[in-house]
């Protein structure tokens, strides 16, 4: 593995703290130093939207505090291939969230699973073109 490679590799894993940390932390603009302006994002397994990054911010900013005031990912087991300015990155999450149980209390809501991305190498940094949240366990709901 030479130092090119290395840096890409870091440097895609920075993209997917980014994302975690702008859904978590409700910095919706930090997100566009993770996708790309025509990336296509699917969150249908969690319940969510299929649609292009443009559609898809500000449903997350509506959406996301309404019925998670908070939230918090673990990500782990990053498989990052590169291909020259073109990679894939499938990323194992884990996201615990509290919600409004409707008694007057609150609950917590869990997802498993792995995130998909596709990325390339822009004059900004690596960027996501495509994200595929593949849900593969889930509690509470």
């Amino acid at each position: 593995m030479d130092l090119q490679m290395l840096s890409d590799r870091a440097e895609i894993n920075d993209v997917l703290v980014r994302y975690t940390r702008a859904i978590d932390t409700g910095e919706w603009d930090l997100l566009d130093k993770v996708f790309a302006p025509g990336a296509q994002i699917d969150y249908t397994e969690s319940g969510g939207i299929a649609a292009a990054y443009a559609e898809v911010k500000p449903w997350l900013a509506e959406m996301l505090p309404a019925f998670f005031p908070k939230r918090m990912h673990t990500l782990g087991q990053l498989d990052i291939q590169v291909d020259g300015d073109a990679a894939t990155c499938s990323a194992y999450f884990h996201n615990p969230m509290p919600m409004d149980d409707g008694a007057g209390g609150e609950k917590i809501v869990e997802f498993g699973g792995i995130y998909h991305h596709t990325l390339v190498r822009t004059a900004d940094g690596w960027r996501s073109e495509r994200l595929h949240e593949q849900v593969v366990w889930k509690r509470g709901l």
